[in-house]
């Protein structure tokens, strides 16, 4: 399966939420700090109900820390500013897909070590800025995990 990594999430519901997610779809989650919030947040935990028990989720320091600790072996952005349409491409098992904060989205320190082949978009209308972090990691996860043949699932 994908590794889905947030990068310096801001809202522990929307956190919670890929928790839940990740946990239902067998990916591995890594969060990239810092972040304003703490895991056991209340918010957190109510989105992510009893799942964040026994979710498959590290936490990192920073994103240096990240690359060091991974060293992942394709790290792939999910980006409203990307051209390359998310179902134009062709998804490996021990991906690493990152997602940005959900004001800012992603940071230059990302884009550095991310080629644009690399760099995927969620096709949506014309005028429209971006998706909802926890609905952009649904959509990308259940597209990579469609290409896996969802490997895992019953």
């Amino acid at each position: 399966m994908i590794n889905i990594v947030l990068y310096q999430p801001e809202m522990p519901s929307n956190a919670g939420n890929i928790i839940r997610l990740s946990v239902n779809c067998g990916a591995r989650l890594h969060f990239v700090g810092p972040m304003p919030f703490y895991l056991d947040d209340r918010r957190l935990l109510r989105a992510g109900l009893d799942y964040r028990d026994i979710a498959n989720f590290k936490v990192h320091v920073n994103f240096r820390q990240f690359l060091e600790s991974e060293k992942p072996s394709r790290l792939i952005a999910s980006s409203s500013k990307a051209t390359v349409s998310l179902y134009d491409f062709r998804f490996a098992d021990n991906d690493f897909v990152i997602f940005g904060r959900e004001k800012e989205g992603l940071a230059d320190e990302v884009y550095e070590v991310i080629p644009e082949e690399l760099r995927l978009t969620i096709p949506m209308v014309p005028q429209s800025r971006c998706l909802n972090l926890s609905n952009s990691v649904a959509v990308v996860a259940y597209e990579a995990w469609r290409q896996l043949n969802f490997a895992g699932a019953k």
